[in-house]
């Protein structure tokens, strides 16, 4: 296995004289039957409240899909993991945190065998982030109170997924469990691309003639979890994986984005109960945008027509989907303490001027990107908790969890590495702390690295680190 702290950047390599904490081993009675059970439960914050998703404040003004929260729990004698899949761009370790503790409490589940993962839409709600409390402290010195938060919405979304996770817990009973992974056409793209002069641009338009090649990979890789209730005619509800972002609207409705109607095409096959929960690959680089072609890239329809089209796929694969009939259960979990970007003063103070315009037209993209940023660092230390969960439902198949936005490279290695047939990969797990790209992406510079808050090599630690416990739990 190749060791990537060895190819780490000078100064880097002694921070990742890695730090471990709280590593977890649990393992199954591998002739325990496998049960599952699912559920799901509104999160959807009241109309008015602030989005998530951009850097301007916007406020919602209506809700097209209800955000939900989707559940998903397996048991294999004594051996329990609960996965929650929620329509939000990232959930906070500050949520996560309380929720685990609590479901913990509540149901039996090793905190870290439990899984808050978000779809990673940009139409959910701003919470737990520097945007917020600027936006929010700027309410209350106007106004007295801040009007657009109506509920402290961290709170509310905590009480939510401890109870869906019990509601889950409460569903379980012996079952059928059925994966595969297929390939979705045409999708995603690559959206960081090498340009004529020499730099590496983010998302630089369709029909650009500067643009030379594509400055990454993309997964097309599709991945369906099935779960079948005994002596019921349709599955009760199942997980899709897909890596690309779920940034299609872009309007001012909540909505669940493009996975809704991943959601409605599969409806239209199993029922209108069919739970289907999405998990998001690693898409910290790729999108839907096919820059070798002028058509619509925004909007519902673009939402529906990929939504669609990837429920369309998974329902032809279908026949595919093998059983797992030697479930044996076991989990991994490593947290890693990486060092996090340095903050120059100069940094820091233009931060503080910047912040506050935000909503201004005239503030340069990138100088709200680093405003954000720097004062996001400032409020924490010199490391990070990133926690890195891999889980085997049998000998031939294991999912990895991963926190942050993760560039597709890095989960490639991990499925390339992989001693399990099948590997799917979750990014934005328990916390977002923005982007992982590469070594070589940090080299390149553009929006994403501009936006990252780990130094480089994080990406690799982790990817070590989940092939290190994918071994482990193959043996």
């Amino acid at each position: 296995m190749k060791v990537f702290g060895r190819n780490l950047a000078d100064g880097v390599l002694l921070a990742f004289a890695v730090i471990l904490s709280g590593c977890q081993t649990h393992d199954a009675f591998v002739d325990a039957p496998l049960q599952a059970g699912m559920a799901e439960i509104d999160i959807t914050p009241p109309v008015g409240y602030r989005m998530a998703g951009y850097f301007d404040e916007r406020f919602s003004t209506g809700t097209h899909d209800s955000l939900k929260a989707k559940a998903l729990v397996l048991r294999q004698g004594r051996e329990r993991f609960a996965f929650v899949f929620c329509d939000l761009v990232g959930p906070s370790l500050h949520v996560t945190t309380n929720a685990r503790a609590r479901a913990t409490k509540l149901t039996g589940t090793p905190v870290t065998n439990i899984v808050i993962a978000a779809t990673h839409s940009h139409t959910g709600p701003l919470f737990d982030d520097v945007r917020r409390d600027v936006f929010h402290e700027a309410a209350v010195a106007k106004f007295g109170r801040d009007p657009q938060e109506t509920i402290y919405y961290p709170d509310f979304l905590a009480d939510q997924l401890v109870k869906v996770i019990a509601r889950a817990n409460s569903n379980v009973k012996s079952a059928e469990v059925d994966v595969g992974i297929t390939t979705q056409p045409g999708l995603p793209f690559n959206r960081r691309y090498h340009m004529k002069n020499g730099r590496v641009a983010f998302n630089p338009g369709q029909l650009n003639t500067n643009i030379v090649a594509p400055a990454g990979p993309v997964d097309s890789a599709l991945s369906m979890l099935l779960v079948k209730m005994p002596r019921q005619a349709q599955p009760v509800g199942g997980l899709t994986v897909f890596a690309m972002h779920a940034d299609t609207i872009g309007s001012t409705e909540f909505s669940a984005d493009y996975p809704y109607f991943i959601q409605q095409t599969l409806r239209d096959t199993f029922g209108r109960d069919f739970i289907s929960a999405f998990g998001a690959g690693t898409c910290g680089d790729l999108n839907q945008i096919d820059v070798t072609k002028k058509e619509p890239f925004k909007g519902i329809d673009v939402a529906e027509k990929l939504g669609s089209s990837i429920g369309k796929t998974l329902i032809s694969n279908l026949p595919n989907l093998q059983p797992i009939t030697q479930p044996s259960l076991a989990s991994r979990s490593i947290t890693l303490h990486l060092p996090l970007q340095d903050v120059p003063a100069k940094e820091l103070a233009e931060a503080k001027t910047n912040i506050k315009r935000l909503g201004d037209p005239n503030l340069d993209f990138t100088a709200k990107v680093r405003a954000t940023k720097y004062l996001d660092l400032a409020r924490n230390g010199p490391t990070y908790p990133l926690e890195v969960q891999v889980f085997r439902l049998d000998s031939e198949t294991a999912i990895v969890c991963l926190p942050a936005e993760i560039f597709v490279e890095l989960g490639l290695s991990i499925k390339k590495a992989s001693p399990f047939k099948q590997t799917i990969v979750i990014s934005i797990c328990n916390d977002r702390p923005n982007y992982i790209p590469t070594l070589k992406a940090f080299k390149e510079g553009s929006y994403e690295v501009t936006n990252s808050r780990l130094k480089a090599g994080a990406g690799e630690a982790m990817v070590e680190t989940a092939i290190k416990m994918l071994n482990e739990l193959k043996h």
